[in-house]
């Protein structure tokens, strides 16, 4: 909500942050067709693949378990192999694409510690550019976000 109207799914109000604010490098929200298409095609494939294996893996092996259901090891190893195949395609440029997909790998972080590293540990990419696009988000949220006064 920007005091005009409100907007809600996060694909749709990182689009809108990239365009409504002018200076933010354009990295995160290309201008060429052609390189803001490729991000478009990243946004859609982490909506339609990705959660498969990351919320369904922790649904199955954490959050099931936690709320009386009985561990579903099968579902659980299922959906591992759905989310190691999306690890794989992960590309190393910084836009709002990987500020969604961070946000759906950091989810993992609420996994056993043993279960989260065999997981992401054969990424070494994949864990250089999620530091990389932590940073990223740490520097965008120091220079746009002001702290409320107290």
């Amino acid at each position: 909500m920007d005091g005009r109207f409100r907007l809600s799914e996060s694909h749709a109000i990182l689009r809108y942050l990239a365009w409504a604010f002018p200076g933010i490098a354009d990295h995160w929200y290309p201008a060429d067709l052609y390189k803001r298409a490729k991000v478009e095609s990243v946004l859609d494939w982490h909506r339609t693949t990705f959660p498969r294996g990351s919320a369904s893996y922790v649904f199955y092996s954490v959050f099931a378990p936690a709320v009386g259901l009985p561990l579903n090891t099968k579902e659980a190893a299922s959906t591992e192999k759905n989310l190691i195949a999306s690890l794989a395609t992960i590309d190393d440029k910084p836009s709002i694409a990987d500020l969604s997909l961070a946000c759906e790998i950091i989810t993992l972080e609420v996994v056993d510690e043993k279960d989260h590293e065999r997981i992401l540990g054969p990424f070494k990419r994949v864990l250089k550019w999620l530091d990389d696009t932590k940073n990223a988000m740490a520097h965008l949220i120091l220079k746009y976000i002001q702290p409320s006064p107290k």
